[in-house]
């Protein structure tokens, strides 16, 4: 018998999926209504990872779970759709937000500064869009928990680490600590830059903090700062490279 399902899947290119929109919905939107009417005529529940992108990140203060949505791209108006396909088909689910996630696999942000701050000695990084960095460690231990969680709370949660910052804190950070534990052999200037002065094709939300204070009342989930991740997950990367 299948309790739980799990779906880490999407399409999640923000920018190509200007582009490739109809392929952006199969994956996000129509892919999670499938899995969710699967679930339901197995009896299994559903736990769906989705994003800050559902927001326009016009706010001041952390986003609340029942805050209204507003995408500003097909890729986050694609995630928002497949929340509420999911909400429509099964009610036994767990919609669960992140952002700013990153990890040892895959591109990501991190892992991207190291490789520039090796090979240059100035770098720009964005400093007025403001969020919360996820550890995927972090991410995954939540999702643990959730399922093994002898009372499961039905809806739509928020997961991150704890704290906010912006692009460029997230980057001196990186670089301040790359440089203490010896992944990073030589300095690497951080200027920062306006969101004008790095145009994209798709507007990036200004302010994306998720309140986690929900999961944290109802799976009392403990969740460690963001700052105490990034210092575990580079730890863990020069251990590696011994």
């Amino acid at each position: 018998t299948i309790e739980w399902i799990i779906n880490c899947a999407a399409y999640t290119a923000v920018e190509k999926a200007e582009d490739e929109a109809g392929y952006c919905r199969r994956l996000n939107a129509d892919g999670p209504e499938n899995i969710a009417n699967l679930a339901y005529a197995i009896g299994a529940k559903l736990l769906h990872i989705s994003t800050d992108y559902v927001f326009d990140g016009s706010g001041h203060r952390p986003y609340l779970e029942d805050d209204s949505v507003a995408p500003i791209g097909v890729y986050g108006r694609t995630k928002a759709e497949g929340e509420n396909r999911i909400r429509a088909a099964l009610p036994e689910h767990v919609i669960l937000r992140t952002a700013w996630l990153y990890g040892k696999h895959g591109a990501n942000f991190v892992l991207t500064m190291l490789k520039l701050m090796r090979a240059k000695d100035r770098i720009g990084v964005v400093a007025d869009q403001r969020g919360t960095p996820t550890y995927a460690a972090d991410l995954a231990a939540a999702i643990v928990s959730i399922v093994r969680s002898p009372h499961t709370e039905y809806g739509t949660f928020h997961f991150t680490n704890l704290g906010e910052t912006s692009w460029h804190g997230f980057a001196v950070a990186i670089q301040k600590l790359g440089r203490e534990y010896g992944i990073l052999e030589r300095d690497c200037a951080v200027d920062p830059l306006t969101t004008a002065q790095y145009p994209t094709k798709v507007r990036r939300p200004a302010y994306s903090v998720l309140s986690k204070e929900k999961l944290i009342a109802m799976y009392r989930i403990s969740i460690p700062t963001w700052e105490e991740s990034l210092a575990t997950f580079l730890r863990e990367i020069k251990k590696e490279e011994k």
